[in-house]
């Protein structure tokens, strides 16, 4: 028997006027995004913004439907509509933030599982760490160094380096 540990390490801070110019910038456009949102069913609003290895910044947010779960996550908007705008064009940095109508959103906001997972396969396609910024409606900013940290055990094609 083999015991495993799995350790998450992340910086957090204060407030945006903490981070760097581009972070506080990329943040800011993902506030933004949130409020492209169409959420009426679950009133939970998400905005997410990348920067891209030329310096593009491409955001997108949250799409609900009412044939749910039609809808997309803001994350995989954003991700894919780079992909398909600047295909193998490396991600540096997303930043996502969120708003709820009907809770207060005071920590960080973490990316849903099966965002985790597409936006892996870009970090593993691109063959570099993507940087990860998060934060609620307000509050403490968590900054976290790749995908990879927010889904240890994730499924890749074997072979791949991941």
């Amino acid at each position: 028997m083999e015991k495993l540990s799995i350790q998450l390490e992340a910086v957090t801070y204060d407030s945006a006027e903490e981070l760097l110019q581009g972070d506080q910038e990329l943040l800011a456009k993902a506030k933004d995004a949130v409020k492209t949102a169409y959420a009426p069913y679950s009133k939970f609003q998400v905005g997410a913004a990348l920067r891209l290895e030329n310096g593009e910044i491409i955001s997108g947010s949250n799409q609900e439907n009412v044939a749910y779960p039609n809808g997309l996550c803001a994350e995989r908007v954003a991700f894919f509509y780079a992909g398909s705008k600047y295909p193998g064009m490396a991600i540096e940095t997303v930043a996502i933030t969120a708003e709820a109508q009907n809770f207060s959103m005071d920590r960080p906001v973490a990316p849903c599982g099966s965002c985790r997972q597409a936006m892996l396969e870009y970090e593993v396609n691109q063959d570099s760490l993507i940087r990860v910024i998060l934060q609620g409606q307000s509050g403490k900013i968590m900054i976290v160094t790749g995908i990879k940290t927010l889904l240890p055990f994730h499924f890749h094609e074997p072979g791949l380096s991941a």
